[in-house]
């Protein structure tokens, strides 16, 4: 079996990117054109639909994403969702599975040109690019975004760990940037989510992608930030994710 998803992998990989590429090619001038003559709303529409479509073009590698959610997710506050990091494919099920709260990402500034579609998207919605080598520059980014979080009961979306995770094994979560966006959100709810597997699309490189897998996304209980001490904040958010992660990965 694992022999012929080796063979599978190069043709569907190939296939995959191809697919891929014409999404955010199709859908880079939709979004121009809906920004510029239709404005922020019929913008938001085309980068989920965009979205959806590249959650699904996984399909074209016999791959899937399994989303739970078992929680009522607090509406008309402002959010944090705070995830592990596995790869650049747990980017769309985020966004397309958890719609209705129109995710923004703190993404690194290298993501903000050359990119069809993300880098448009990036630059032009809620979302934030920081430069990981300036911490300065990081940090003001941070306050400002908190600042909108708030202001605009928008959603968002860090990744601690700080770098993905080539093993699926979470890495120890940073503080800064959840910090600063939890002193910055004061009514703000925490919605820890755990990703399981999708490490394995990408376990030998960019190429070939892996085939069959079964990518597992979990929303986990939601955390009022004003409910405890930051310290203990991101200890159970931490320790929720790390233990979903770790209970799902194989013996």
């Amino acid at each position: 079996m694992n022999a012929i998803r080796n063979i599978l992998a190069y043709p569907l990989t190939v296939l995959h990117y191809i697919v891929f590429g014409v999404i955010l090619l199709f859908f880079h001038p939709v979004q121009v054109i809906a920004f510029n003559v239709f404005g922020k709303k019929a913008h938001r529409k085309t980068v989920i639909w965009l979205n959806m479509c590249l959650t699904y073009s996984l399909y074209f590698l016999f791959s899937r994403v399994k989303f739970i959610n078992k929680h009522q997710i607090p509406e008309n506050v402002p959010l944090i969702i705070v995830a592990n990091h596995q790869g650049t494919y747990d980017i769309p099920p985020i966004f397309w599975y958890l719609r209705k709260t129109y995710p923004n990402f703190v993404s690194k500034i290298e993501l903000g040109k050359g990119i069809p579609s993300v880098s448009y998207n990036l630059r032009k919605g809620d979302s934030v690019l920081i430069n990981r080598k300036d911490s300065r520059q990081a940090l003001q980014t941070l306050m400002a975004f908190g600042d909108r979080v708030e202001k605009n009961k928008l959603t968002a979306v860090i990744f601690p760990e700080g770098t993905r995770s080539r093993t699926g094994i979470p890495k120890p979560f940073r503080e800064n940037g959840l910090k600063m966006m939890v002193k910055k959100t004061p009514s703000s709810y925490i919605i820890p989510l755990s990703i399981n597997n999708s490490w394995k699309l990408v376990r030998k490189g960019a190429f070939p992608l892996g085939v069959g897998i079964k990518v597992i996304m979990e929303v986990h209980e939601p955390i009022k930030s004003s409910s405890m001490p930051f310290d203990e904040l991101m200890k159970l958010t931490e320790d929720t994710i790390r233990d979903a992660v770790m209970a799902n990965r194989p013996h």
